[in-house]
């Protein structure tokens, strides 16, 4: 069987090559066969699938890659809480308050589980974890170097000891030791950054330096500004200033180091002064040494033109020494200017284009601080126009943090927006944010909270209902938790566009987001379902609300019941004919020390005349009585007039128009 198949198999492909050259002949003679053009470009195909094939090199992946692969495929969910509460659904925050609270409480428990795990190795020596994750084992928190050496002082320094770094330096200094100067330099470092103090580790009890929590309190008198509490954490003659005056040597990054410590914790006029002795020591400053200075400069001049010409010396001293300036020198100029009054609208323009010509891609930071200086006293529109061209410029662009202050521009642009009311610019605003990971630079949950405050109060101003109840859903609760203020924002939406029916399901959300405990909001939930009539189906899913509101108000007596809100509630109940829970609200009047409206028991009277009940009419009229109300004689003459009454209910109602009829 095998030979006559292999037989077959070879005649197949010998008549197979026969056809084929006989058709390719054949199609060579027609005006649609093969050109000497096509015939070239096969020729060459042959050629180069004979050549060797060039495997391309192994591309490396990052070890996420996967994992963003991934998480690229899948949106968010604007239903769900945020990603780092979803292994506790209890503990899913529902209020900002809640949000803190939560993720303090979150990040207290990791530091303290870090603590325990960092200074208890011996407990964690298994590592379970494959691969190998470093950050689940013991960090090495404690000294393992304690002989008199320079990799001892190397140790103390990497761990943050800035007591131990510098005992240790000091019996390097008796022991006759001389000290690198790289070393010195991260010594000098270190105390600077933390002041002299040892920084909390995670997890550790934080104590107060008694010493400067005294001089706190002498002086807390006449602090009047944040920035004024960092004016005394700079020790005087502390160890970094007391090593540096020891140093046989001192170069620019030892001058650096203090200076840029003395500005961070407050030492101003002690940062410039430094900084003139080192000119006298014929020293060049860095890049470092002029931003902290520049930034400082607003704190050691009081008036605008004096701030301004001290930001331009600095500025000139740094052409002639010939230090190439870098975006921080150009955001703390513009964040200086801020500070600088009159001066500030035209020095700004003047910085940005110097940014530009020497080739400086500006950050967010520094377009936050140009709209910063142009809205302090420039019209809405103005502000409006420039904010245009700055988004223009930023739209479509992925941006990483280059400075703290990034944080901060679209908080202050979704601002701008909501001052001029330009709702294209705002959602401009919220579409940047949307490119790439730029919602990062959003800044914490406090700010985070501010941007999308602003926006939604935004929408709900000058947006169509349908469009501020999509937002709605697509931004609360996954990225925000209004405030009492929100929801009186979208209440007001609603009333505009006439979707008081959907009041009900915002009273849900009220009690959610733990706002029913205002009544301010509450009260104005009430107000708007009693303004008008509508239909029955929507006055009955009001009144079961208005009997919602009832029961929460009675679980927390420490709320008060204004009048009103009852007579909103009373209202709504009397339009849905739930008169006998109508009648149990009248009586809460009298035992909350509140006094009904006359068009409510107006109201009351012609639904009690309706459902023909004479005597809870005659009821009504001596509730009235009983308020000392003056239309009691009134409500008194219209029973007389309308009911059907016995002899003994007219006889009641008679003696009290009498008592209350005004008398000529």
């Amino acid at each position: 069987m095998a030979a006559p198949g292999r037989h077959i198999g070879h005649s197949v492909q010998r008549n197979g090559r026969f056809l084929l050259y006989n058709l390719e002949q054949l199609l060579g003679h027609r005006g649609f066969g093969w050109t000497s053009a096509l015939r070239q470009q096969a020729a060459e195909a042959n050629k180069e699938s004979t050549e060797s094939v060039v495997i391309p090199r192994k591309k490396t992946w990052s070890r996420e890659a996967v994992l963003e692969a991934l998480a690229s495929t899948v949106s968010r969910d604007p239903t769900a809480y945020p990603y780092q509460f979803q292994d506790d659904p209890y503990l899913s925050p529902r209020t900002s308050t809640e949000f803190k609270l939560f993720s303090l409480s979150q990040e207290s428990g990791r530091s303290a589980a870090k603590y325990i795990v960092n200074n208890n190795p011996k407990l964690f020596t298994k590592d379970f974890a494959e691969p190998h994750i470093p950050c689940l084992m013991p960090e090495t928190v404690s000294l393992r170097l304690e002989e008199v050496s320079e990799e001892a002082l190397k140790e103390r320094i990497t761990l943050r000891k800035v007591t131990a770094a510098v005992d240790m330096y000091d019996q390097l200094l008796q022991a006759g030791t001389t000290v690198s100067m790289e070393t010195t330099h991260s010594l000098l470092d270190l105390i600077c950054l933390y002041s002299d103090r040892d920084p909390v580790q995670d997890g550790e009890p934080q104590t107060d330096d008694a010493e400067f929590g005294e001089e706190l309190k002498k002086r807390k008198a006449w602090v009047r500004r944040a920035s004024d509490f960092l004016k005394f954490t700079w020790k005087e003659n502390n160890n970094a200033e007391r090593i540096f005056n020891l140093l046989p040597e001192r170069d620019t990054r030892c001058y650096s180091a203090l200076i840029r410590g003395m500005v961070k914790h407050g030492a101003y006029a002690k940062a410039f002064s430094m900084y003139t002795d080192m000119l006298n020591n014929r020293l060049t400053a860095d890049v470092h040494i002029f931003n902290a200075l520049i930034s400082a400069a607003p704190d050691v001049q009081d008036k605008f033109n004096e701030r301004w010409d001290l930001v331009a010396e600095l500025l000139n001293q740094m052409n002639q020494q010939k230090v190439r300036p870098d975006l921080l020198t150009f955001n703390s100029v513009l964040k200086a200017l801020r500070r600088c009054g009159f001066l500030a609208k035209t020095q700004a323009l003047h910085t940005l284009n110097e940014m530009k010509a020497l080739g400086i891609a500006p950050s967010l930071a520094s377009y936050d601080h140009i709209l910063a200086v142009f809205y302090k006293s420039a019209s809405s529109a103005q502000n409006n126009t420039l904010l245009q061209e700055v988004i223009a410029e930023l739209e479509g662009r992925i941006f990483t943090c280059q400075d703290p202050d990034d944080v901060l521009f679209f908080s202050s642009a979704m601002r701008i927006c909501l001052d001029s009311k330009d709702l294209e610019l705002g959602y401009k605003i919220q579409s940047l944010v949307d490119v790439g990971e730029n919602w990062r630079l959003l800044g914490d949950s406090f700010q985070q909270s501010i941007y999308y405050g602003r926006f939604f109060n935004l929408l709900c101003m000058m947006e169509h209902i349908d469009v501020v109840l999509k937002w709605y859903k697509q931004i609360i609760p996954s990225l925000y938790y209004p405030n009492p203020q929100g929801m009186r924002d979208l209440l007001q939406a609603l009333d505009t566009d006439s979707r008081l029916d959907l009041l009900p399901s915002i009273w849900k959300d009220i009690k959610t987001l733990r706002h029913d405990n205002k009544p301010d909001l509450v009260e104005e939930l009430l107000s708007l379902m009693a303004r008008e009539k509508h239909s029955a189906e929507v006055q009955e899913s009001f009144a079961a609300c208005a009997l919602d509101v009832k029961s929460v108000f009675d679980l927390r007596p420490s709320i008060e019941w204004s009048a009103a809100s009852l007579s909103h509630i009373t209202t709504l109940l009397l339009r849905a004919n739930k008169t006998q829970q109508a009648w149990e609200m009248l009586q809460l009047f009298k035992s909350r020390n509140r006094v009904p409206s006359e068009g409510l028991l107006n109201n009351f009277l012609s639904v009690c005349h309706s459902d023909g009940d004479s005597q809870k009419a005659v009821q009504l009229v001596q509730l009235s009585a009983a308020f000392c109300l003056p239309t009691t004689w009134r409500l008194a003459k219209r029973a007389l007039a309308e009911f059907e009454l016995t002899e003994e209910q007219r006889a009641i109602l008679s003696e009290l128009e009498t008592a209350g009829e005004p008398s000529d």
